[in-house]
């Protein structure tokens, strides 16, 4: 799956959850952020059979720049959230010393562990996330606008 933009990568999260049995909703209002303005979440997944709950915040970095420094501002964000809160990023532009440190918080997935991570999370039979991937790879409609 080609993902070029952070728009792209909120579709492909969203794709995702839906492959494996999950409700998705993007850009969900949930109160104030830390720092006082209107907070939106990317996504808001949910599992059907127990209600379980988890907000995700996507951030897409092609080249060096400024998503390496919000990252850690939006983890801190997300300590404040009603729901447990995860971070997903994808692209080159993040550094090998900045994903070393972002893997390290726990609250961080990269795009690619992504599936797996969420079967875990949400006590998913191992082989939905394998199906879910490989529908996904192989789907015509799986490349992003």
């Amino acid at each position: 799956m080609e993902i070029k933009t952070g728009q792209q990568l909120e579709r492909a999260v969203t794709k995702l959850a839906k492959a494996l049995g999950l409700e998705a909703r993007s850009q969900v209002a949930m109160g104030k952020r830390i720092w006082g303005r209107g907070r939106r979440v990317d996504v808001i997944l949910r599992n059907p059979d127990t209600g379980q709950r988890l907000g995700i915040e996507c951030k897409f970095q092609k080249v060096g720049g400024t998503a390496e420094e919000k990252i850690p501002l939006t983890i801190t964000d997300i300590e404040a959230w009603p729901i447990r809160g995860l971070v997903v990023v994808h692209g080159e532009g993040f550094s090998p010393d900045f994903r070393a440190f972002i893997r390290s918080t726990g609250k961080v997935v990269e795009f690619e562990d992504l599936a797996n991570w969420l079967g875990f999370f949400f006590d998913l039979p191992e082989e939905r996330a394998e199906q879910a991937v490989m529908s996904l790879n192989g789907s015509a409609d799986a490349q992003t606008d």
